[in-house]
């Protein structure tokens, strides 16, 4: 009888535990073979502050070369490394980078100010193929933004700030990057926060939903800090670490206390 009955209780316990809770289920109710097409779009825009590499060709490259000449103004001699969370600084031989002011301008070779703040890279870059037609024929020309970051915090395996190489991403990849939350992070409540025109804008998403793919940020944005709230238990365990450090603190200085006294 007792046999039977540890048996049960052995057959009870694995079925609880190889069931997951369902706040950490990502996309729950979607079904098998269901399409779900985004809704949401995202094109990139340039912004103050920005760092812009930008190269012209042409078949006759002497005359492409004075607009790729680093001059003064905007026009910087550095460019970000595309590894996540660093950055490595050179000089010559890349193509010419320029900062984006406070009025949204840059200083480009010949052509002088540009305003491309607000602009994606496909204007920007029909907007100075337009501009060079009076000097060269046929240019050739690439714009890339050279210091798209994003920031994930949270409950994420490996918290930092990360750099993009091709310009996209979404949270699903970013969470990802970060190494995915943890089982203590609140899946249903994740907060992007952007930052337009001087002002920060907070959205929160829930990934436990399908519906996380028609989010406005589901593609993050330039500079986006992306936060994963830690949950009920995390909380409650920090409080646990912090009072069982204060009473450990405080026995201490009870302990010193009474030897004090003794050795007077």
């Amino acid at each position: 009888m007792h046999c039977r009955l540890l048996f049960l209780v052995l057959i009870l316990i694995s079925t609880f535990s190889c069931k997951a809770p369902k706040n950490v289920i990502y996309f729950q109710d979607s079904t098998n073979l269901e399409k779900v097409i985004s809704a949401s779009s995202f094109t990139s825009v340039f912004k103050i502050d920005d760092i812009v590499g930008i190269q012209v060709s042409a078949e006759e490259m002497d005359a492409a070369r004075p607009f790729n000449m680093q001059g003064s103004g905007s026009s910087i001699s550095s460019s970000l490394g595309e590894s996540g969370g660093g950055n490595t600084s050179t000089s010559g031989g890349g193509e010419p980078t320029y900062l984006i002011d406070e009025n949204g301008i840059i200083d480009f070779p010949v052509l002088g100010q540009l305003k491309i703040a607000g602009l994606t890279r496909v204007q920007v870059k029909d907007m100075i193929k337009e501009k060079l037609k009076i000097y060269i024929n046929n240019p050739i020309v690439s714009v890339r933004l050279k210091n798209f970051k994003i920031t994930v915090m949270g409950e994420v395996a490996k918290p930092g700030s990360y750099t993009i190489p091709n310009e996209r991403i979404t949270i699903v990849e970013a969470i990802g990057m970060a190494g995915d939350m943890t089982i203590k992070g609140r899946r249903e409540n994740v907060m992007v926060i952007r930052e337009n025109n001087g002002t920060n804008t907070y959205h929160r998403v829930d990934l436990t939903s399908k519906s996380i793919f028609d989010s406005p940020v589901y593609y993050l944005a330039q500079n986006d800090v992306l936060y994963v709230e830690p949950n009920e238990s995390r909380i409650k365990e920090s409080k646990t670490n912090s009072n069982a450090l204060s009473i450990v603190i405080s026995v201490i200085g009870v302990v010193l206390s009474v030897i004090t006294l003794i050795v007077r």
